[in-house]
């Protein structure tokens, strides 16, 4: 998860300065005894940021500016979230420049060349459209050129301050640095490293609540980066591990030996809190986003959800005998959900309404089905879709959703296979839930959720047409739908198609078998 903060933004901005200094030092010098360059001075005021007007000169020569890419169809613009460069570091191509969050997905922005980074242009937490200038990047030695505009300096000499860095320029880079972590980490020392370019100010508090040394754990994340969830189990590691010595404490009453090992085992719940406690964090954009969608769901269309209970002991029978060749065949596992998925895109075939939008006052009745899964990741609930789903077979269906899932959850999935759903399946069985009532995902008119699949005791009918009670494997299916253009009588005859498709469990065709 990336959480916006000031600080990242400050540090790029300060700089510019230090990485200016050497160059500005001889340029101010030149200005006194030669008061004709001072005609030159009007070209410098076009340039709106004192930040960005060095570059203008350099960018149609040795820099190279980088604009905000085309993060998707949809999208136009995005949020700078982080800076992961300052001014006057060294960049090589493909090395990520800075984190960019857009409504759809957050990302990092890579350079397309190899120099100096010579300027920012949007500080973190600025919005900007696509096309926009981001920095630009040129040869450490093309900096003497950008001297030229040195009448730029007239404009700063009112501000003697800013003459000061210039003597502490050798040591200004560290002295940015101390100051932004140390609002959020009370002992920055042991983890001045590398990695602090990869750690964000929650995660650095998650760690020094829990006495983590961010050194000696490695990240998971984009570009070797410490996620939160990577000290969280580096946090359970140093819980689990005293019990160890725990044993130590029973050894002293002999009386009471069979206490002894359930002792450790009691610790263990009670101190699973979460660092989280008693903090306060700003909602990342994502958040943000998901939080005004799910809002503007509920006001935008009149939505219930209806609820069915489906036997798929046949399917899970299936499941067991395939599961292994099914593996060897795909290179995926075989899990309940492509058999729910396909029998989905079946159902929507023949109740098209079901897989529809409203535009206005007209109904669109949309031609394939686009299936949405929804995707836990530590940033957020996103939404993948899988183009085509209908046209796809079990074992198609299983890897597309092994795939896009894996990038969903690494941040690697783009925005446009975030956007043109027609139809959500939302597993929320995977963590015991049974049944819930699912948000619609607009403009979308259903939404699917599973819930956990259970065995339970059933009546059934026997071969004689009498009745047994055994023990099935059971599953809730709640629909959410639009009442504007959906009835309740349409969203039962859906589950109804979906309850028969899956009971009847006939999927050997597509398993091999």
């Amino acid at each position: 998860m990336i959480i916006n903060d000031g600080s990242a933004g400050s540090a790029p901005v300060a700089a510019p300065p230090v990485a200016a200094p050497p160059v500005a030092a001889p340029a101010a010098v030149i200005p006194k005894p030669t008061p004709p360059a001072a005609p030159v001075a009007p070209v410098a005021p076009v340039v709106v940021q004192a930040v960005a007007s060095p570059v203008a000169p350099t960018s149609t020569g040795a820099a190279t500016i980088i604009s905000m890419p085309a993060l998707g169809e949809s999208v136009t613009e995005g949020t700078v979230t982080r800076w992961l460069k300052n001014v006057g570091d060294a960049v090589a191509v493909d090395e990520a420049l800075l984190e960019v969050s857009t409504d759809k997905v957050d990302t990092e922005i890579p350079s397309p060349v190899a120099g100096t980074l010579l300027s920012i242009d949007a500080p973190a937490d600025t919005t900007v459209p696509v096309g926009a200038r981001l920095a630009s990047i040129g040869v450490s030695g093309a900096v003497a050129p950008v001297a030229a505009p040195a009448p730029v300096a007239p404009p700063v000499v009112p501000t003697p301050p800013v003459a000061a860095p210039v003597v502490q320029a050798p040591a200004a880079p560290p002295v940015a640095v101390a100051p932004v972590a140390a609002p959020f980490n009370s002992i920055p020392a042991p983890s001045s490293n590398n990695a602090d370019l990869y750690v964000t100010p929650l995660v650095r508090k998650i760690a020094a609540d829990a006495g983590i040394d961010l050194a000696t754990v490695r990240g998971t994340g984009v570009g070797g980066r410490i996620r939160k969830q990577d000290v969280f189990e580096a946090a359970e590691r140093a819980r689990i591990a005293p019990p160890v010595a725990a044993p130590v404490i029973p050894s002293a009453p002999t009386p009471a030996p069979s206490a002894a090992p359930s002792a450790p085992s009691a610790p263990k719940v009670s101190a699973a809190s979460s660092p989280l406690r008693g903090t306060s964090v700003p909602m990342s954009r994502l958040r943000k986003v998901i939080a005004s969608r799910m809002v503007e769901s509920l006001q935008t269309s009149a939505q219930l959800t209806t609820v069915i209970e489906v036997d798929i002991t046949k399917i899970s029978k299936l499941r067991d005998r395939a599961k292994q060749s099914f593996e060897e065949r795909e290179g995926v596992k075989l899990t309940f959900l492509p058999f729910f998925a396909v029998a989905v895109c079946e159902a929507l075939k023949q109740h098209p309404v079901l897989n529809s939008s409203v535009d206005g006052e007209n109904i669109i009745y949309h031609g394939t089905e686009n299936l949405g899964i929804a995707v836990d990741t530590e940033r957020g609930l996103l939404v993948p879709v899988i183009k085509d789903a209908g046209d796809l077979n079990l074992g198609g269906v299983a890897r597309r959703i092994v795939d896009v899932a894996a990038r969903t959850r690494d941040n690697k999935i783009s925005p446009d296979e975030l956007s043109g759903g027609t139809f959500t399946i939302t597993n929320t069985g995977s963590r015991g839930a049974l049944f819930d009532t699912p948000i619609l995902n607009q403009p979308q008119v259903a939404i699917l959720g599973l819930g956990a699949i259970v065995k339970r005791p059933i009546v059934v009918a026997d071969g004689d047409g009498g009745e047994t009670i055994a023990i099935r494997s059971m599953v809730y299916l709640a629909i959410s739908y639009d009442h504007r253009i959906v009835d309740g009588a349409d969203a039962a005859r859906f589950l109804s198609t979906l309850k028969e498709r899956l009971e009847e469990g006939r999927f050997e065709s597509d398993l091999g078998i």
